[in-house]
């Protein structure tokens, strides 16, 4: 019979992975959740893994072989009471991943404040167009897959978070994965609900530079100052920088300004052009990321360039949902100021003078404790209007983040008149984005319907 592993936590997207990866292998796997949400508990029963709603202990009887958990659980829930009461033997998901499928493989690691699910689906779909057929676990669904995880062969592509790892694990989950090709795509302060300041989080982020072989490369954003602090603490590794710069190893270059078309550079020699349906500078640099990490493992450069032509993107990062009456939709997972303005300024270009509106929930821990509050309001300047939603757990005054929008931005506090004032202002030609970390209670779902 095969080992069983209860997992707690189950359907955040890496659980969910570490779950599907374990089934697949043979584990016999079961698991709960809070709340147990499509999709990934509707993908988790086809697999055959059975779910419970909720931490009630007598999910634990007759007791797992194992139980894996997931880093949203802290001490108090019943479930964790029971695990430790009774003895049971546990772990992290992180280690469990590791320990399990990690070893003996070549692990890609990709890290960074933003772009870390964009650049490793882009990574993961290089080395799969060039014959690899890599493993993968992603924080997100790359749609060239529509699955966030499974194994491969002698390659695995992971996302490498910095969030801490569990509450009896408080390093971050990276520093389980021993890469021996990493891809820091840059650093920015977030977590405030983990970490005190910035220092704390490259602290972290070297502790990942110490657990790359010397052999191994680190391929990294030469234009972040504090990615570069990072390493004056030391590195051991090969090292390939990117930007868009002339100086670093890998160069991007955007051919058309919305960035549908780009020229990629190694060592001041053109590698190739490609256009593809991706837009923004900021998918440009991780796009020479994925292609410079690629190239570490063995693909030829063109090779790689051209695979990017074949890149259908990510669920949920600037995804098109449809063009509704002439609306054209989209859902982005938005979570930091620096990725609204980067995904935002982008798709200005991309849209040119067409009206873009943004329905913004600022759901991340950080987001929730006004620590960006001064820079949301920049951040949206792109948009011609902006709705924001807002709820009891802020305690920053909303309206004075959206003052720099000059009456563009508004604040609402229930999702159904946000959505009501959207369909209002929207009309034929204009680009509606949504933009939350979270289910953003359904409102682009509700938004396709209304228009429909």
């Amino acid at each position: 019979m095969s080992r069983h592993i209860h997992i707690l936590g189950i359907c955040g997207t890496f659980m969910g992975g570490v779950a599907l990866l374990a089934q697949r292998a043979g584990y016999r796997v079961t698991g709960s959740d809070r709340n147990t949400y499509p999709p990934m508990s509707t993908l988790l029963e086809s697999e055959g893994i059975e779910l419970t709603e909720g931490y009630d202990p007598g999910q634990l009887e007759p007791a797992p072989d194992l139980v894996v958990i997931g880093n949203a659980l802290s001490r108090g829930n019943p479930a964790v009471e029971a695990v430790l009461n009774r003895g049971l033997n546990y772990v992290s998901g992180p280690r469990w991943l590791s320990e399990n499928l990690l070893r003996g493989k070549t692990v890609l690691a990709v890290s960074g404040t933003h772009g870390k699910t964009t650049t490793a689906s882009m990574l993961t779909w290089i080395l799969e167009h060039a014959g690899h057929a890599p493993g993968f676990l992603i924080g997100g669904v790359p749609r060239n897959f529509d699955v966030s995880a499974r194994d491969g062969k002698d390659l695995f592509v992971v996302e490498a978070d910095e969030y801490d790892t569990a509450f009896f694990d408080k390093r971050a989950k990276f520093v389980h994965y021993r890469p021996w090709i990493c891809v820091l795509n840059n650093l920015e302060y977030d977590h405030a609900d983990i970490y005190p300041d910035l220092d704390a989080i490259k602290t972290q982020f070297h502790h990942l530079v110490r657990t790359i072989p010397g052999e191994g490369t680190i391929v990294c954003n030469g234009a972040d100052p504090q990615l570069d602090a990072v390493l004056r603490q030391g590195c051991w590794s090969r090292l390939e920088r990117f930007s868009t710069g002339e100086d670093d190893d890998w160069r991007v270059r955007l051919l058309d300004p919305d960035g549908t078309r780009l020229a990629f550079d190694h060592k001041g020699q053109v590698v190739a052009e490609v256009r593809w349906n991706q837009c923004g500078e900021h998918n440009a640099l991780n796009a020479c990321a994925a292609v410079a990490a690629a190239v570490a493992a063995g693909v030829d450069a063109p090779t790689a360039v051209e695979a990017l032509a074949g890149f259908q993107g990510v669920k949920r990062r600037l995804e098109v949902l449809g063009n509704y009456g002439g609306v054209h939709v989209y859902d982005d997972f938005a979570h930091h100021p620096t990725a609204i303005r980067m995904t935002l300024s982008g798709l200005r270009r991309h849209v040119g003078n067409a009206r873009i509106l943004v329905g913004l929930e600022p759901r991340s821990n950080t987001m929730r404790a006004g620590v960006h509050a001064d820079r949301l309001g920049p951040s949206l300047i792109a948009a011609d209007k902006v709705w924001l939603l807002t709820g009891d757990d802020i305690d920053w005054d909303p309206q004075e983040a959206l003052a720099p929008l000059e009456g563009r931005g508004r604040v609402v506090t229930r999702t159904r008149d946000m959505l009501r004032q959207m369909l209002e202002d929207a009309r034929p030609g204009d680009h509606v984005v949504f933009m939350s970390n979270g289910g953003f209670d359904a409102a682009p779902r509700r938004f396709i319907q209304e228009l429909e």
